[in-house]
């Protein structure tokens, strides 16, 4: 069977708030677009890092959370087809004879686009490993790393969320709250400590579960993975506070260490970079790789600050940059105030044909 490849105009790398405006500049444009991000949600380092924080320098925005900030840019994005690709993390990047660019990411997507945008922060986030043995085997099986795909099976399953962050906490109180049919058999929450993190309304939930006897709560520092005779997940043997290890029976892990930034591989793509940045043209923000631009604060260039005011205007001019190059003409200067082309595009016009 012949590999499948996607094929489209442009494929922007990360869904921070610089990755998510480029989509909305590149919407204006007209231009198709693709979405690839690691996380399985959008926010990159502003949803991850400072959640709940308030930021005060976003204009026209008094004062937003990294979420809030995140949830409005792609509720801007509504209007335009875009294409999602969540949990991929970029392998390679490759021009093509054709002057196309070749992305591959390591859960084996392959796109091939005219022009590519990192937007990669300060790299891609990535789940802490797990350090015990046999847990490569069990992995995406039994054993699930800072995931909320809906597709692991969990229902009418002894399922223990280990972790003690805002993420452990969310997806546990997710889990409980789904209807009968859906809801695991057993919810368990395992953490070397009683203290978590998260919003006072989650705390709050969690607090009113534990009373109800909803969800359970375990004490403890998780020291191993323990198989049955036909090789599956059967119980975790964990290290109580008094320094005895017991077990704890369990169908599904789900492991929320926190996460990482790494640059991965991209140090082998062959990009000009200058202390772990991707040198770009200020005027287009194209890097040494034709066909691939790069924004916000992997981007790097004489005056470059790294503030998400700035990666808004990297992103526009990377959108009329790359405009001009697919259509190999100059683009015009339009206005969503008074464009009949750009209100159509949002919507806010009919489209006549």
């Amino acid at each position: 069977m012949s590999e499948a490849i996607i094929q489209t105009e442009v494929v922007v790398v990360g869904a921070g708030p610089a990755g998510l405006f480029q989509l909305f500049q590149l919407g204006l444009q007209g231009i198709a677009c693709h979405l690839v991000e690691a996380l399985p949600h959008a926010g990159g380092q502003c949803a991850e890092l400072y959640p709940h924080k308030p930021i005060y320098d976003i204009p026209g925005i008094p004062a937003c959370t990294g979420r809030e900030l995140a949830a409005q840019l792609q509720e801007q994005l509504r209007p335009f087809p875009i294409e999602w690709h969540w949990g991929q993390t970029v392998q390679s990047l490759a021009s093509l004879d054709d002057g196309r660019v070749e992305l591959r990411t390591q859960q084996g997507l392959c796109l091939v686009a005219r022009a590519v945008v990192l937007a990669l922060g300060v790299g891609a986030f990535t789940p802490r490993p797990l350090k015990l043995e046999g847990v490569d085997a069990l992995l995406n099986r039994q054993v699930f790393m800072q995931s909320h795909d809906r597709s692991a099976v969990l229902a009418q399953r002894k399922v223990v969320v280990y972790g003690g962050d805002e993420e452990a906490v969310a997806r546990l109180l997710e889990l409980a709250n789904l209807p009968l049919p859906q809801r695991p058999a057993q919810l368990m929450l395992l953490h070397r400590r009683d203290v978590f993190k998260g919003s006072d309304v989650q705390l709050a939930q969690l607090q009113q579960l534990r009373e109800a006897n909803a969800v359970q709560v375990c004490i403890g520092q998780l020291q191993s993975l323990n198989r049955n005779e036909g090789g599956h997940l059967s119980d975790l043997g964990v290290l109580g506070a008094d320094g005895t290890v017991f077990s704890l029976p369990l169908d599904v892990l789900l492991v929320y260490q926190g996460i990482s930034p790494r640059l991965g591989t991209l140090e082998q793509w062959g990009l000009a970079m200058q202390q772990k940045a991707l040198v770009v043209d200020p005027a287009r923000f194209s890097t040494s790789l034709p066909g691939v631009y790069a924004i916000g604060d992997m981007a790097s260039y004489p005056g470059k600050r790294k503030l998400i005011v700035c990666a808004f205007h990297e992103a526009t001019l990377a959108a009329f940059a790359i405009a001009e190059s697919l259509q190999q003409a100059p683009v015009l200067l339009q206005y969503t105030t008074t464009s009949t082309r750009l209100l159509q595009r949002l919507g806010r016009l009919p489209t006549h044909d």
